[in-house]
């Protein structure tokens, strides 16, 4: 698509840049959103002295947040489908970092576990909103770069600020790792409420941002449409969305792309700990390392998909091609299985974790296969299965490794993401929007 349809006819007004404000709110959200999600890898090397824990206990309590967060996908999802996200991300926020404070105070396994629980179910609304969100402010062209740039705050995010947990751990203990991070997401939940509006609510963006975008795809009025059309949960509704073929494509790769993600939020500083013998402060510099190749790695492929769109590549080839190749690259973890050396296993893992970003685009396509009336019950769906991996990696791993071996863990990653890759490439088939 040329680039002409961008620029307002002369003497026309010119569409403002609101979208863009929203997209850097969504970044925001997105790096809060997993600092809560991997701060318990951070203390976890402390906890599990301070409490006495086995690998088997480690591994459940890295795993809770998975449970709740998987449960509650698809009620998540039919509520974004009913509450404006205004509302629904603000109160989300402030209850699941208000559980992530308390766990600061927290005296024993049983309470972490049970407050872990609550973090877990009341961030279940996030991706689904977030995608909400992008449909209802981005026109299609844009839509992928939007989408990338605010996953790269699951990785930015943590890149430069793990060393900061772990240099608060180090000097302060681990209790103020879980009380800075849910202080900061009160405080971003009450800005959240007070600055987000729908498009044609939003002071900053003028009529022809709003054009423009509806022109292009993007579903201005979807915020009207759910009031309007606020019909029951329909058993009717899920089925559609768990009966297609191409949605079982994304689902299925999703919950092998996200497992690569749960080792990385989970297991990774205990792996870079006890198993490569790194003391906490320099690993949880070389921890960062992985983190920034994935921001790179989700920055590229926004920009290559809609690069693509823009010359002219098919919808399914320009979202499909970054995804399949991330995921083929993923599978390099392997190779920190063959070296001893410090440098190479970083490599390793930070190639793989690169690979991980470039395919993390997933959610442009549930944007343009989902219903549009069912956007948010979709992308539960789609959350609940790609997150079942939050549950099974880190069990998973708690039971692969051994005191002296980890190689079976990576194994299992690794193979999960080539299983990914056939996934996208088997399963979806032609990208087209289905019709309820």
């Amino acid at each position: 698509m040329s680039t002409a349809t961008h620029a307002a006819p002369q003497g026309a007004q010119r569409p403002t840049r609101s979208r863009y404000l929203i997209m850097v709110m969504l970044f925001i959200t997105v790096v809060i959103n997993y600092l809560d999600r991997s701060n318990l890898s951070i203390a976890a090397p402390a906890l599990k002295d301070e409490f006495g824990l086995d690998t088997v206990h480690e591994g459940l309590i890295l795993s809770a947040f998975g449970w709740t967060y998987a449960a509650m996908q698809i009620p998540g999802g039919w509520l974004v489908d009913r509450v404006s996200p205004r509302v629904l991300y603000a109160a989300a926020l402030i209850l699941w970092s208000a559980a992530t404070f308390f766990m600061g105070f927290a005296g024993s396994f049983v309470i972490l576990f049970v407050l872990r629980l609550a973090v877990g179910a009341l961030e279940a609304p996030a991706y689904p909103i977030n995608n909400r969100v992008v449909t209802t402010w981005f026109p299609e062209r844009e839509r992928a770069t939007a989408i990338g740039f605010y996953t790269s705050g699951q990785f930015v995010g943590l890149a430069f600020l793990t060393p900061v947990l772990a240099w608060l751990q180090h000097h302060y203990g681990w209790h103020m790792v879980f009380v800075s991070t849910g202080l900061l997401g009160i405080v971003w939940g009450v800005l959240w409420f007070m600055i987000y509006r729908e498009p044609r609510q939003f002071k900053g963006a003028n009529a022809a941002e709003i054009e423009l975008i509806q022109q292009g795809g993007g579903v201005v009025d979807l915020d009207r449409r759910t009031r309007e059309k606020k019909a029951p949960f329909s058993w009717n509704d899920l089925g559609l969305v768990m009966s297609r073929r191409k949605l079982w494509g994304v689902y299925l790769g999703q919950f092998c792309l996200t497992s690569t993600l749960w080792f990385f939020l989970t297991w990774f500083p205990t792996y870079l700990v006890k198993y490569r013998g790194m003391d906490f402060i320099k690993s949880g510099f070389l921890a960062s390392v992985p983190f920034l190749a994935a921001f790179i790695g989700v920055l590229c492929s926004g920009v290559l998909s809609d690069f693509l769109i823009r010359r002219g590549a098919t919808v399914g080839l320009a979202r499909k091609l970054p995804i399949i190749l991330g995921l083929l690259i993923s599978t390099s973890m392997i190779g920190a299985n063959f070296t001893d050396s410090t440098p190479w296993v970083i490599f390793f893992l930070a190639l793989a974790f690169f690979g991980n970003g470039l395919a993390s685009i997933t959610w442009s396509l549930v944007s343009t296969l989902a219903p549009v009336r069912l956007l948010g019950l979709t992308g539960g769906v789609f959350n609940f299965v790609g997150n079942l991996s939050s549950i099974c990696t880190p069990i998973v791993i708690g039971f692969l490794v051994t005191k002296d071996s980890f190689a079976p863990a990576i194994v299992y990653v690794s193979s999960l993401a080539l299983l990914g890759a056939l996934s996208y490439i088997l399963l979806v088939g032609k990208v087209e929007r289905i019709e309820a």
